[in-house]
Parts: C-alpha cells; sequence; structure tokens
C-alpha cells in the first residue's frame, strides 16, 4: 500500500498553523454562540462581548497595557495603515514628516508613499549590515516637523531585531509619537510596550498560532493620549476607531493565542533556537557557498535566511517543493519579481538577493523534520549546483 508523505512545513514567517488549543476555544462562537458582540438587548450579543472583552484583556496582558488600548481590525496590513495614516492626518497641523527604515512590511512603506503624495515629508533610514536600524540615525532625522517615527520590531526576512527601547527613548525625549510594527516579535520574544517605549504597536494572530483575518493596534491612552483619524466610518465600535462588524470567533482565538504565548514563551524560544541551530548546522556541513544574513545574536529565534551564491532561490525552492516549505522572503509580495528590499538594504548585490531563502522553524516542527529538511536543501543545492558547472 502506497504511502503519502506528509509535506514539511517551515515558512512560519509567512503564517502559523492554527494551534489546536486555539481552535477549541474558538469552536462555540463559530456554532452556538453566533451573537454579535455589538448587540446589548440579549444574551446572544451580552456573552459575545464578554468574549472579545476577555480577549482584549489576554491581548493587553501579553504586550503590557490596558485592555482598552488594544483596538481590534483585521489584521497587520490594516493596523499598519490606520497606525500611519491615522496618526498623520490627525497630526497635520503639527507637522507633516515621518521617519521609517528601508526595511519595512510593505503596509508601512505603501501607506508612507501614499501620504507622500498628499504633502507629506518621509525620510527613509538605512540599517546596518545585518538590517538593523541605528538609533543615532533616527535621531539625526528628527526634524522640528517630525510627528511620527515606525521601525518594525523584527524583520520578517532576516531576523534582525531592532532596538526599540533606544529609539523610544528618543522619541520621548523629542516629542514625537513611536509606532512599530511587531508582528513577528509577538509571541515569541518580550513586547512590553512600556519596555519598548512604544506608543503605537501593529499586531497580528496568524503568525503566532492564531486564526486568519484578526489583528489589532495598540494606541497608548496617557502619557501621551494619543489620538488618530478613522480610516473607516460605520458604526462606532472600537471606541469609534475602526467601525464593523466584530469577528468574535477570530478575536477568541487572537487572545487564546496570546495567553499560549505568555505561558510557553521561553522554553518555545529555546526549542526553536535548538531546530534552528541544527538545520544550519546540517546544511553547512556538506555546503562551503553557505552565507547567512541577519544578526548573529539579536535575531528571531526560528529565523534562518541563508544564501548560496550562484544558485536561484527559486530553483531551490521549487526543488524542495514537494517535501518542504520554504520562501524566498515575505509573503505579502511573493507576485513581485524584484528583488528583496530588505535584502538590498543589508548590501546584497541583486544577483546574490535572488539567491536567497527563508527557513521559518515552528512550534510543531521535530528534529526529524529538520533532518529531512536539511538533506532536501542540500540535494536542491548539490544538484543546482552540477547544472551550473
Amino acid at each position: 500500500m502506497e504511502t503519502t508523505f506528509q509535506r514539511i512545513y517551515m515558512d512560519h514567517h509567512a503564517t502559523t498553523p492554527l494551534d489546536p488549543r486555539v481552535l477549541e476555544t474558538m469552536m462555540p462562537y463559530l456554532t452556538s454562540e453566533f451573537g454579535n458582540a455589538s448587540s446589548n438587548t440579549h444574551a446572544f450579543g451580552w456573552r459575545a462581548k464578554e468574549a472579545v472583552e476577555l480577549a482584549r484583556q489576554q491581548i493587553a496582558k501579553l504586550i503590557g497595557c490596558n485592555p482598552e488600548e488594544i483596538i481590534f481590525t483585521n489584521g497587520a496590513t490594516e493596523s499598519d495603515n490606520l497606525a500611519i495614516k491615522g496618526v498623520a492626518q490627525q497630526y497635520r497641523r503639527k507637522g507633516n514628516h515621518l521617519i521609517t527604515s528601508q526595511i519595512e512590511h510593505s503596509a508601512i512603506l505603501e501607506s508612507c508613499k501614499t501620504l507622500e503624495k498628499d504633502g507629506f515629508e518621509v525620510t527613509y533610514l538605512p540599517v546596518d549590515q545585518y538590517g538593523m536600524v541605528d538609533p543615532q540615525d533616527v535621531k539625526e532625522a528628527i526634524t522640528d516637523q517630525t510627528i511620527l517615527i515606525s521601525i518594525i520590531y523584527a524583520s520578517n526576512e532576516v531576523g534582525t531585531i531592532n532596538p526599540l527601547s533606544e529609539i523610544g527613548e528618543i522619541s520621548q525625549d523629542h516629542g514625537v509619537l513611536f509606532h512599530s510594527d511587531a508582528v513577528q516579535g509577538i509571541g515569541k520574544i518580550e513586547s512590553n510596550v512600556d519596555t519598548l517605549k512604544v506608543d503605537l504597536m501593529s499586531l497580528t494572530a496568524h503568525k503566532m498560532y492564531g486564526p486568519k483575518g484578526i489583528g489589532a493596534l495598540h494606541i497608548r491612552s496617557k502619557r501621551p493620549k494619543i489620538r488618530i483619524k478613522p480610516q473607516n466610518h460605520g458604526g462606532g465600535q472600537e471606541a469609534n476607531i475602526r467601525s464593523g462588524t466584530l469577528n468574535v470567533p477570530n478575536i477568541v482565538g487572537f487572545g487564546t493565542a496570546c495567553e499560549i504565548a505568555q505561558s510557553e514563551m521561553e522554553a518555545e524560544a529555546k526549542h526553536l533556537t535548538n531546530l534552528r541551530n541544527h538545520l544550519h548546522q546540517k546544511i553547512s556541513e556538506n555546503i562551503d557557498c553557505i552565507q547567512v544574513h541577519g544578526h548573529p545574536e539579536k535575531r528571531l529565534s526560528h529565523n534562518l535566511n541563508v544564501r548560496f551564491d550562484g544558485i536561484e532561490s527559486k530553483a531551490i525552492i521549487n526543488t524542495v517543493s514537494k517535501k518542504v516549505a520554504i520562501s524566498a522572503g515575505s509573503a505579502c509580495t511573493t507576485q513581485v519579481v524584484e528583488p528583496s528590499h530588505v535584502l538590498l538594504a543589508i548590501g546584497l548585490g541583486e544577483d546574490q538577493t535572488h539567491s536567497s531563502i527563508r527557513v521559518g522553524c515552528g512550534r510543531f516542527n521535530t528534529d526529524e523534520e529538520i533532518e529531512i529538511a536539511a538533506d532536501e536543501i542540500y540535494h536542491a543545492v548539490e544538484s543546482l549546483e552540477k547544472i551550473r558547472i
């Protein structure tokens, strides 16, 4: 009898599988508990609202903020748009200058480009060879017109973790609001908003074993109290900042995912670091041309972004795809054939960017899967090198 091989998923930067514990808490709200959280005249609505508020508390606890500072959105892209455009439009009388980096998610970069068409000025800071923003560069870029700084917490491509607390201190000293797209960091590394000194933080559930289609924006409510201009209008849900019927099942799942992350983050980081290092070691044993991108220490525990000069990453990915799922970079720009803007920013040439693959280990990966993935990548590179020669 023929056995079916199960593909190994190692693209956890793009998305993560839904944790069964998360699904379990969601199921009642997908079936019997179907009430609208805005319905305040009967028990169906009351129970839905109670579930939403519990999830809000669970998310707030993970990042160390007050529950009322969590505004639900449909994902990180909406959260980023709401933060960047909402702050810029709200504080336009104060200034028209924003600061961000060259390695941001496309949701940040495209939002900034849209604002530039509307008369705003944006400074796109460079990064070092590891993909890290220098706080001194942030400080020097601030002008009397600067109203917002937005720096990604951890790179979704090379895994480097930015020094947010240092940048946040600079922003506070200059009276400038500070936002971070923290999607890749939440649930994996410490993300307390007071420690990081951020005023706004974008979150999403599906990068941390929660459901797709639900995200949140943290907006500081005091010291300072931040106001942002809504980007959609309707029934006035979410403190009149983000109108629309709340996605109760996904919100419940988001809350559970955060609660699990809170209790298991430290142990999981060790597990993922071991898997990542094991994978790197196994590949390096047989391949001399491998180059690792990202900071050697200040990086996400599950990230491995490597380059094989002279070999197309697309060819490697296609060769291993029947058994192992990996990628060449951000899933949000997979339809774009241009080289990765992140890899270009850290100093790679265009050819080198097309020779890089990204592997993201996850909660449910095993040592056996790492062995298989390493062998598949090695054999793919070996066979492609022979063709090239």
